[in-house]
């Protein structure tokens, strides 16, 4: 028989690596971040409404979103914890999405030409079985080169980064745009920034060094 004392020391010794983990999300990009640190995790797609208040800021928006994304499936994955996660860009003050189309990413990329553009990627952590969410909003900036017309259709035709906001992809030729790369953790740019949810893994047991 085991007793109490025993017990509670080996809950504390023992890593969370065996706690559920969900990602609240099906985009592949994320998915192929998240497989990075090797933890075992379940993909499901969160049904929210994606529209910004009026008048919202991008952090609040995508912590906002972030959160609900991990809270909609929380029913469903009772004993999960959850990956909630959202993105804007945002060049000049102005809300850039992903473009979807040659016309609209053509459009982007001329704006963002010589300019310097924000990411914010909102981030949540979820334990469902507690209800309690640690949310933040991580950073990185972008600055693009001076781009001729002929190297913005040359690189759309080329990547079609059409479901990408700011449209490009950072981890492809996309960085061949750049000048200059600025932010604690360039996985933030392709929408998940793995160094904090790594720290908020940690502060729930969940080491991938220590399994």
């Amino acid at each position: 028989m085991v007793d109490s004392i025993t017990l509670r020391f080996v809950k504390k010794i023992m890593p969370l690596a065996a706690k559920n983990i969900l990602l609240a999300s099906t985009s592949h990009y994320r998915r192929a971040l998240l497989e990075k640190t090797t933890l075992p995790f379940t993909c499901a797609a969160p049904d929210i409404d994606e529209s910004a208040y009026p008048g919202e800021v991008p952090e609040s928006l995508v912590t906002r979103l972030a959160e609900s994304k991990a809270r909609a499936l929380m029913n469903l994955y009772p004993t999960h914890l959850i990956i909630g996660s959202d993105q804007v860009c945002v060049l000049e003050g102005n809300i850039t999405g992903k473009p979807h189309d040659f016309e609209r990413a053509q459009r982007q990329l001329r704006a963002a030409s010589g300019k310097t553009v924000t990411f914010y990627t909102g981030l949540s952590l979820l334990d469902a079985s507690s209800g309690e969410a640690q949310t933040l909003c991580e950073t990185f900036e972008v600055t693009f080169r001076e781009l001729s017309d002929d190297e913005i259709r040359g690189y759309l035709n080329l990547e079609q980064p059409y479901d990408c906001a700011g449209s490009f992809k950072c981890e492809g030729l996309g960085i061949s745009l750049f000048s200059k790369l600025s932010g604690r953790d360039p996985n933030t740019l392709i929408g998940l920034p793995l160094i904090a949810l790594l720290d908020l893994l940690r502060e729930k047991g969940v080491n991938p060094l220590l399994r």
